[in-house]
């Protein structure tokens, strides 16, 4: 396979935190993802363009912004204002197919009402759930065929719910098997495909596998051992749990009673966070699956693996639950490891400013196809092999549109000291992430940051601009 492009497989989790698998991290085991960063780069400062899982998807396939793929909220929602991605604009998935890949895609999709991985390239393998895609069956039966336990028949303990009980299911231990869980069943598929990839008999043909895990994402609904895996009296909550508000937009308080975890204590917090932490070791455990299967496959040295997630998750930072139109990093900054035999330096580490939509570019060129000019993205290509452009960009930026009682404008921009949030309903916000990496105290009226302040407003509208975001004509006026 020496004259061909390398394999690809891409391990994409739903909700994950980037700092689960950082080192300085809080003590999850992800030694999967830990081997992942040895072998590789690990990525300190990725962040998704938004905090919402079909705009981040979208932005990932098609490499722009979600203000350019207009799939500004979940296509699900009853409110979504584009339920599909638009057929004509181009995928980095079809640029790959059209280069001669062999494309396979197992899990969620959650990019389009009527279409699948199948209108963009891929060969679907099944594993979608009835909440966000509904394309197959494949897992009801293997539950009901081979473990012999339907969806739905089991009784969960240890449940944690919004509302004093009344609301949505936030976390709980299920009494299955591991085998039982989607997760596995999804590794399962993957691994099927690489052993199909493996037992093909034609090298010039490589293969791009995406597997996109349901989870951590909520509920975190855990079996053992990973339901007690992490003893919740032991477990510290994050620095930003002290969130006061003070002069934050009126909104993030609000929410709170909105996603009905205003009476959540300390308590039951860290009983939801050891959940959560046990769901990241289940995922890492499947990845470990996956990866070792590529290495017995003898496919590892011509694969470049990449491990990354759509967005974060709260989990009690700022004391809410989920996501919404709070801009912390709790929910944009991302993990992003990438291995690459013989490319990339092992046990590296990037603090370049990236975005999880380079991703987009970054898999054209290391399939030796055109990228389109469509994009708003940066190929990682350089930066893999150790080297950072002079041009690279000192800053990322992000978005968001509101939630479901009511759309709105929301932009940020990053740096590796600030962060400027414009807030188009309320108050802006502007944060010293060295003096407070938490995020907790607003310096928007700081008189000490009234440059840092103005600059970061030029940075922004200068990116809106550049992006043809269609707030970049009114969005300056209120600055003024």
């Amino acid at each position: 396979m020496a004259d061909s492009p390398p394999n690809v497989l891409l391990l994409l989790s739903d909700q994950e935190r980037y700092d689960v698998s950082a080192p300085a991290g809080p003590p999850v085991e992800t030694p999967a993802i830990d081997r992942l960063a040895a072998d590789g780069m690990r990525f300190t400062r990725a962040v998704t363009p938004i905090s919402i899982c079909t705009s981040a998807r979208a932005s990932l396939l098609t490499g722009q912004f979600p203000h350019g793929h207009g799939m500004v909220n979940n296509c699900h929602e009853e409110d979504a204002l584009r339920v599909n991605l638009d057929p004509d604009l181009p995928t980095f998935s079809e640029q790959l197919a059209g280069g001669g890949y062999d494309l396979t895609y197992t899990g969620k999709w959650h990019v389009g009402r009527d279409q699948t991985p199948e209108d963009f390239g891929f060969s679907y393998l099944g594993g979608s759930d009835v909440h966000h895609d509904d394309i197959d069956e494949d897992f009801a039966r293997y539950r009901d065929e081979e473990i012999g336990i339907p969806l739905g028949e089991v009784e969960f303990s240890d449940a944690v719910y919004t509302r004093g009980g009344e609301g949505s299911l936030v976390a709980a231990t299920t009494p299955v098997d591991v085998e039982a869980t989607r997760a596995y069943f999804l590794a399962r598929r993957t691994i099927e495909a690489i052993e199909a990839h493996a037992a093909g008999g034609d090298d010039s043909v490589p293969f791009f596998h995406r597997a996109d895990f349901y989870g951590p994402h909520h509920p975190y609904v855990v079996p053992e051992p990973y339901a007690s895996m992490y003893d919740p009296d032991e477990v510290e909550l994050p620095a930003s749990y002290a969130e006061t508000y003070a002069g934050k937009p009126r909104v993030q308080e609000a929410f709170l009673g909105y996603r009905g975890v205003d009476a959540f204590d300390r308590e039951t917090w860290r009983e939801v966070l050891a959940k959560y932490w046990g769901f990241v070791s289940l995922i890492d455990d499947q990845i470990d699956r996956i990866l070792s299967v590529l290495d017995d496959s003898g496919l590892a040295a011509e694969t470049v693996v990449v491990h990354t997630a759509d967005h974060g998750d709260f989990v009690g930072g700022h004391r809410q639950f989920n996501k919404g139109p709070l801009m912390y990093d709790d929910t944009y900054r991302i993990p992003l490891h990438v291995r690459w035999p013989g490319e990339v330096a092992a046990g590296s580490t990037c603090d370049a400013p990236v975005h999880l939509h380079d991703l987009a570019p970054t898999f054209c060129e290391i399939g030796d196809v055109a990228v389109p000019d469509s994009f708003h993205a940066r190929s990682l290509r350089p930066l893999l092999s150790g080297r950072r452009p002079h041009a690279w960009p000192d800053s990322t930026f992000g978005q968001y549109y509101g939630e479901e009682f009511g759309l709105y404008t929301q932009r940020m921009v990053r740096t590796d000291r600030y962060k400027f949030v414009y807030n188009g309903p309320d108050v802006n916000e502007l944060y010293d992430l060295r003096a407070d990496p938490a995020e907790l105290t607003n310096l928007i009226d700081h008189p000490d940051y009234a440059a840092v302040r103005r600059d970061l407003v030029d940075h922004l509208v200068g990116w809106m601009d550049e992006t043809d975001d269609p707030y970049r004509r009114w969005v300056p006026k209120t600055f003024a």
